[in-house]
């Protein structure tokens, strides 16, 4: 049987849109032509791709695992074929994954869909929850671009450093800390929170603290940095976090925000992905894009940015 490679552009869209009239949209086809095209792929494949659960369409067990396969599949037949056109922007129609942590997304993703959006209208993002905890969906295809604090291991993920960012303490109004000199001890003494997916309440802070003598008690693991904030404007619990991906959350909570008493190494933050997509121009342009719009928060304009609050200078 020959076999018809555009059913491949099909499945791929099929299996991202999960129903028909999603996938005709996404092809600029007609409903009925891509139903057509759903019929051919179940009978070259022997599966039926997509099954009717209710009022929606979920992939069967074949489909999801071929899924990932198929997209890569597609996107190198975009690369071989397209490798040496322009890239028009304003007629790109693709949609990119970008995983970062959920601090990064509240404080970038606006802007990075305006700018996405002014520059590429065809193109859509989609902002997943949290980073994985490793790198097989960016080596899989899976996702387009992530953050991480620390640089891959594997050679095959590619990263650049985008900021570094400092550690501050954001603390409620009249917490005790802000009335007083603000001492290691006495931050070590104070009730703390981590921001933790896991739940782990330890972090590099602990190792800090045990260096000097002190150890702090931290008796509640936030799973999200806006949770931790929610949460800490609501108690005297003390939250140490990166300053520029949280400035404008702690900001619109009213929140304080203290020097750490202890000398804290800088977090790095790295923009990773795949190094199949190094020669792609379109995730080219989506990286350099994601990058200036995440620089923009290590470079405030000095009018805008809040000074922090000295210890002793009360709440």
């Amino acid at each position: 049987m020959q076999l018809d490679l555009n059913l491949l552009t099909a499945l791929d869209a099929l299996l991202e849109e999960g129903s028909v009239a999603g996938a005709a949209a996404r092809l600029h086809v007609t409903p009925p032509a891509m139903s057509r095209s759903l019929g051919r792929i179940r009978k070259a494949t022997g599966d039926q791709i997509l099954v009717r659960t209710g009022r929606t369409m979920v992939p069967t067990t074949r489909a999801l695992a071929m899924r990932a396969q198929v997209h890569a599949l597609v996107q190198q037949a975009h690369l071989l074929l397209s490798a040496q056109r322009e890239l028009d922007l304003a007629a790109l129609e693709r949609v990119f994954t970008v995983r970062w942590h959920d601090a990064l997304t509240a404080a970038c993703g606006t802007a990075l869909i305006t700018a996405v959006r002014r520059q590429a209208p065809g193109v859509r993002l989609r902002l997943p929850a949290e980073p994985g905890t490793d790198d097989a969906e960016l080596r899989r295809g899976e996702v387009d671009l992530e953050s991480s604090a620390g640089a891959p291991t594997l050679p095959d993920i590619r990263h650049r450093l985008v900021g570094r960012d400092r550690l501050v303490l954001a603390v409620r109004p009249g917490h005790p800390l802000t009335d007083g000199p603000l001492t290691p001890d006495r931050y070590a003494a104070a009730e703390h929170l981590t921001v933790s997916r896991r739940g782990s309440l330890r972090d590099p802070i602990d190792d800090a603290l045990t260096a000097r003598g002190l150890e702090r008690r931290v008796v509640a693991a936030g799973p999200t940095t806006a949770f931790a904030l929610q949460l800490a404007l609501g108690s005297d619990l003390v939250v140490t976090l990166p300053d520029a991906v949280t400035r404008t959350a702690r900001d619109q909570l009213g929140l304080v925000t203290l020097q750490s008493p202890l000398p804290l190494p800088d977090i790095p933050l790295h923009l990773l992905w795949h190094q199949r997509y190094d020669d792609d121009r379109a995730h080219t342009w989506l990286r350099e894009t994601a990058a200036a719009t995440v620089r923009a928060l290590f470079a405030p304009q000095a009018a805008s940015r809040q000074p922090l609050t000295p210890p002793g200078s009360g709440g």
